[in-house]
């Protein structure tokens, strides 16, 4: 099992940053991927950002250029630096880990940007 626990959201203006952290524990050994994703009210939960145990990312075109993935130095942490944020950045951030053929879940943390 891997535990998954995120930090970070809060309300912000447009234009302003927010930097979000998740950290893993439990079974951290050979995680694959880690990431974030976003869900708006009444949308789907959508990729933001993944990053794999080799480095290489994806992100997402709406926030290319705006917000960064990165992992710490162990592995069993993922950051998202928002800047420029929009208020159609506005929504709860999860952050997911996939290790072997699982898929865990952080709890959510949210993220509103005012106009």
């Amino acid at each position: 099992q891997v535990q998954l626990v995120e930090s970070g959201g809060g309300l912000v203006q447009a234009g302003g940053s927010l930097r979000l952290s998740c950290a893993a524990s439990g079974s951290i050994f050979s995680i694959n991927d880690m990431g974030w994703y976003r869900q708006a009210p009444g949308k789907q939960r959508d990729l933001v950002a993944r990053i794999f145990s080799g480095g290489g990312t994806i992100v997402a075109d709406s926030v290319k250029g705006r917000f960064t993935i990165s992992r710490g130095n162990a592995k069993n942490t993922v950051s998202l630096q928002m800047n420029s944020l929009k208020p159609e950045d506005t929504a709860v951030y999860y952050c997911k880990a996939v290790r072997g053929g699982n898929t865990y879940w952080g709890q959510g943390t949210q993220v509103t940007v005012s106009s």
